[in-house]
């Protein structure tokens, strides 16, 4: 049962989405590389240790996120097409953010994409002191991403789902990431060729060390776009082009609100039973579990965890299907 499930949601996404995008994974259905000259591995398993190649990055809550960054010292520039993803959570199988890198971070879910904007100190990411930094996203100049086969997923829209359209600024001292819900305005909402402006202009919001919230808010409206009102009172929008002689502001933050704060981001396992997360070998291993035929008390715990684990598969393909038959509504 459990293999049908994971076999249908392999099959059922990449029709729900046809047209779109060219293929959409889960964490159970990636294979070893998504592209061509990928560096690391999407295929992470659930082991967190700080020589991960993982290149599979999650953005769910304000103490449950991940960035990308450098695998060797070096500065994000110029490791951008083999950056490696560093979790505050274990159990991705990716590199952990160490303890203390985190100085303040600020989650917004809108709408339309879920945001943490924030200060740090990424020399513990391999990102050297004073590296003004650069930008990640799933195109490059090849669309194969920066890094080349960088995943990201997300529980923020309905289930987990995996975000097509996502882009994460790194400094030695400053972050900002934003994964946008599938839609016409995705690609506007996160946009990727801004790359020498930084987090101030392509996500506005607080930036403020000391701080940890998450709050719910309205979407800022589109980086570069810029409405723009004639003599004769008609309105037309206006697109800034990086390089121009003058890069005008950035949009105001819009308005938050709701918002919930706590002391400070740490690491932590990933919440268990992680139904959203779990791998093929975590399947395998629990339904290897052997029986015995004297009192049948194994048999009984098999049993009990293989219905448990065709629930989790269920849930997965519910919450994936769902979220993906809105966003195919929404195209």
């Amino acid at each position: 049962m459990r293999s049908v499930l994971i076999a249908t949601a392999a099959g059922l996404l990449p029709s729900l989405v046809a047209g779109a995008y060219s293929a959409t994974y889960l964490p159970v259905t990636l294979p070893e590389k998504t592209e061509e000259g990928q560096w690391g591995t999407n295929q992470c398993g659930t082991e967190s240790k700080q020589d991960s190649n993982c290149q599979n990055l999650y953005i769910n809550s304000i103490d449950d996120f991940c960035l990308w960054a450098p695998h060797t010292l070096a500065k994000v520039g110029d490791a951008e097409r083999e950056t490696v993803s560093y979790c505050l959570r274990s159990g991705y199988g990716t590199r952990l953010i160490p303890d203390g890198t985190i100085k303040g971070a600020h989650l917004v879910q809108t709408p339309d994409y879920i945001q943490i904007t924030g200060m740090g100190d990424f020399t513990s990411m391999n990102i050297p002191k004073g590296d003004a930094g650069g930008e990640l996203d799933p195109h490059g100049a090849d669309q194969k991403g920066n890094p080349i086969g960088g995943i990201v997923f997300g529980t923020s829209f309905g289930g987990l789902q995996q975000y097509h359209e996502w882009t994460n600024f790194m400094s030695s001292t400053e972050f900002c990431i934003r994964g946008c819900k599938d839609g016409k305005d995705a690609r506007k909402f996160c946009q990727h060729i801004y790359d020498i402006v930084g987090c101030g202009f392509n996500m506005p919001g607080n930036y403020t060390e000391g701080v940890f919230e998450s709050c719910k808010g309205d979407s800022t409206y589109f980086p570069g776009l810029y409405s723009v009102s004639a003599a004769d009172g008609s309105w037309s929008t206006s697109t800034f082009r990086q390089g121009q002689a003058k890069t005008p502001d950035p949009h105001p933050a819009a308005p938050s609100s709701e918002c919930v704060f706590i002391s400070t981001v740490s690491n932590q396992p990933a919440v268990s039973p992680t139904l959203t997360y779990f791998s093929t070998k975590s399947v395998s291993s629990a339904t290897t579990t052997p029986s015995s035929s004297a009192g049948g008390g194994n048999v009984a715990a098999t049993d009990k965890n293989s219905a448990s684990l065709s629930g989790q598969a269920a849930l997965v393909v519910v919450g994936m299907v769902t979220g993906l038959v809105s966003t195919f509504l929404a195209l």
